[in-house]
């Protein structure tokens, strides 16, 4: 990163700093920031980044990281719901119920494979790149990651949760439970992929966690647990 560059770049965190404090911070974080050296300013975006990948990877991948967050829950696709309703009115909740967590725990045994794919993305960040997320939104890391990642990350899920699926009985327990819809009165049962929705949900997921987790530490001076990140974040030392 040339001086020029990452001058700049210390410039944008400032800017970017400023407009995270409100009321009465705004003046002591201008001048807080101020005394920012150029390596804290990239430090701790970084920092703030790395921070929200491990949370989110940690806290999806492990039991209930998915099943227990409603937020990001993989219920039954969409296209099933009637099904799904049709079978509970015939004594079969259970079942959904079961079909239902096994989703989850699939996502939940994939999850883990992110973190390497998203540490490389962050240091392959480019100064264009640290612009534009110190000057976006509150999940503007996370769309960054999104945008450079998803397919990475889609195809290291894949051959877990196919594996996991199937040790679990997922897609065996899915046949089951469509083969005895035809027993509901005028209950018809659509094609479904239930690995590649179970993929698609378990990426998105732990995009939408990531974000949740990007937007505390930029927002809540709680989340920014190091002096480094109450700096950059909060106007503060």
């Amino acid at each position: 990163m040339t001086t020029q560059a990452v001058g700049y770049f210390k410039r944008v965190v400032a800017v970017s700093a400023i407009v995270f404090s409100a009321g009465s911070q705004v003046g002591r974080a201008q001048i807080d920031i101020a005394s920012l050296t150029s390596a804290q300013a990239g430090d701790g975006l970084k920092e703030a980044l790395s921070r929200g990948i491990s949370t989110a990877v940690s806290s999806t991948g492990k039991p209930g990281g998915y099943f227990d967050d409603a937020t990001i829950k993989i219920l039954m696709p969409p296209s099933l719901q009637k099904v799904e309703k049709g079978l509970r009115s015939v004594g079969q909740g259970p079942r959904v119920d079961e079909f239902v967590k096994s989703m989850n725990s699939a996502a939940e045994e994939a999850a883990p494979a992110a973190k390497a794919i998203f540490m490389e993305a962050l240091r392959s960040m480019t100064i264009e790149d640290a612009k534009g997320i110190v000057t976006g939104g509150n999940t503007a890391g996370t769309e960054y990651f999104k945008r450079t990642t998803s397919s990475k990350v889609a195809d290291a899920f894949k051959p877990t949760i196919d594996k996991s699926m199937d040790k679990i009985g997922v897609t065996a327990q899915f046949k089951e439970l469509m083969g005895n819809a035809p027993a509901i009165p005028f209950m018809k049962t659509p094609s479904v992929d239930i690995n590649a929705y179970v993929l698609e949900k378990a990426v998105g997921g732990l995009f939408v966690v990531m974000g949740q987790e990007e937007t505390k530490i930029r927002t809540n001076p709680s989340a920014q647990v190091t002096p480094l990140l109450k700096k950059v974040f909060g106007g503060r030392l």
